[in-house]
């Protein structure tokens, strides 16, 4: 059986919490990942929590269950932007 390929996008602005801004299967998760890639968006493979992310309403905020994941993810983000001497936005 073919995985249909998945894509979950997320906005904080630093003030509350993360928020689900896209999310899709197939197409729509290709084109939500070729976008990303366009803006120099960091991409980070993780199936269970985009699984997870694909069933919050869009523009709501995660659940507190997927605080620690997201954290994870935020913090990855930002040492390397660290790295790059950039800042997240």
């Amino acid at each position: 059986m073919d995985k249909r390929e998945k894509a979950a996008a997320l906005a904080y602005n630093h003030i509350g919490v993360p928020r689900v801004v896209a999310k899709g299967e197939g197409e729509l998760a290709r084109k939500i990942l070729e976008v990303a890639d366009q803006e120099g968006v960091p991409i980070q493979k993780n199936d269970l929590l985009v699984d997870a992310l694909i069933n919050v309403e869009l523009s709501r905020e995660i659940p507190p269950e997927l605080f620690e994941a997201v954290a994870q993810i935020l913090a990855f983000i930002y040492r390397l932007n660290k790295l790059k001497g950039t800042k997240l936005t």
